[in-house]
């Protein structure tokens, strides 16, 4: 899909990201809504607010977030990026999230954070196959509700070049990685089964307590019903 990535501008084109964010996430409360005020303020403040729009004007997706700041580290967080469905799988998401890297870049940080859903492979494999991002923390119930684990990744801008991802790498022998977790998994998510998901979510745990990052999730070799969490020593990075 052709689309033009560039910084949004103006109350309609702030409003229309507001309307595809409730859209692609299915939010019909006001209060999960996005206020297009703020996205003006983040503009304007250091922050992005960055959209994919086709030839004829619509927004396919966009992307925002600001600069954060963690035991002395400064880091671009962004907290979202929203593909409308029908542009989804066209390379629109990646456009967005190397755009939203340059404009970081900018604001002089190196790293940009992210969260993300552990247990949806799609999710794992857009955050390290395609942009090699690292998996840095395990964050239970992350937004207070149940099943809303998340995992956070650091992505460094430095290396943050199209193409730099692990695509193609697969799943690597055992001597490449401090340690591995195997799941059951169905074509979209890993652990659908309640009591395969808490094992998974303690496995999860115990791996980051014990100073190690997740590097990549993939498919089993020869196994597709199973996907491995492959992990590597912090230390070793």
């Amino acid at each position: 899909m052709h689309v033009v990535v560039r910084e949004l501008d103006g109350i309609a084109e702030w409003t229309a990201a507001g309307a595809l964010y409730r859209e692609v996430f299915g939010y019909a409360e006001p209060g999960w809504g996005l206020n297009p005020r703020l996205l003006a303020a983040l503009r304007e403040n250091g922050g992005t607010v960055i959209g994919a729009l086709t030839g004829d004007g619509e927004l396919a997706g966009f992307c925002y977030g600001f600069t954060g700041l963690q035991a002395g580290e400064l880091y671009h967080y962004s907290q979202a990026a929203v593909v409308a469905v029908s542009a989804q799988g066209a390379g629109v998401g990646r456009s967005l999230k190397y755009a939203q890297a340059a404009a970081a870049r900018l604001t002089g940080v190196r790293t940009m954070r992210w969260t993300f859903d552990p247990y949806a492979l799609r999710n794992a494999h857009f955050n390290f196959a395609v942009l090699g991002a690292t998996g840095i923390r395990f964050l239970p119930d992350f937004y207070g509700e149940p099943g809303t684990d998340r995992v956070l990744v650091s992505w460094d801008l430095t290396r943050a070049e199209a193409g730099s991802g692990r695509t193609g790498a697969g799943v690597r022998t055992g001597k490449e990685f401090g340690s591995r977790i195997v799941v059951a998994a169905d074509e979209w998510f890993a652990a659908p089964d309640p009591e395969d998901r808490a094992w998974l979510r303690r496995e999860l745990l115990t791996q980051f307590a014990g100073g190690r990052n997740l590097v990549e999730v993939a498919r089993s070799e020869g196994d597709p019903e199973r996907v491995a969490y492959l992990f590597e020593d912090e230390a070793d990075r």
